[in-house]
């Protein structure tokens, strides 16, 4: 397998740039399991196996337990997620998905659900989790 870019090691700045992202998602109230459930639904959604590897430990390191986990790509069909967890969970699928838009109907069920605030956080967080992927997909970043 070739080698490809390391872009922490080719542009820090632009590495930097995207710790600042994340730097600022920390300082949010999103909860914890909020933005792990953003973090793995994108990933999944992406195929990215090394941002799947690691926000599903990050996760069951939180509590997070392994059935929600696992039937997280099936969430639509279960009764395991909070109504506040659907609503980000479908608007982390159509930010992610974003040729087909964000619907005014999962968007306003949000926006019922989440103060600004709280819903600009999560768009970040679904903003910075998709470059993430683009980024660890393009470079091959192997799994560790």
């Amino acid at each position: 397998m070739e080698t490809r870019v390391n872009i922490l090691k080719t542009t820090p700045e632009a590495y930097k740039a995207m710790m600042a992202l994340e730097k600022f998602i920390a300082s949010t109230s999103l909860t914890p399991t909020h933005k792990e459930l953003i973090k793995i639904r994108a990933s999944q959604i992406n195929g990215c196996a090394y941002c799947i590897n690691m926000h599903t430990r990050d996760a069951r390191k939180l509590g997070e337990t392994e059935q929600r986990i696992y039937l997280l790509n099936a969430w639509r069909e279960t009764k395991l997620y909070t109504e506040e967890e659907q609503a980000i969970l479908a608007l982390t699928e159509e930010v992610t998905l974003i040729q087909n838009h964000v619907s005014k109907e999962t968007y306003d069920n949000a926006k019922r659900l989440f103060d600004e605030e709280y819903l600009a956080a999560i768009i970040m967080m679904i903003t910075t989790i998709n470059a993430w992927n683009r980024i660890a997909i393009s470079t091959e970043m192997p799994l560790d």
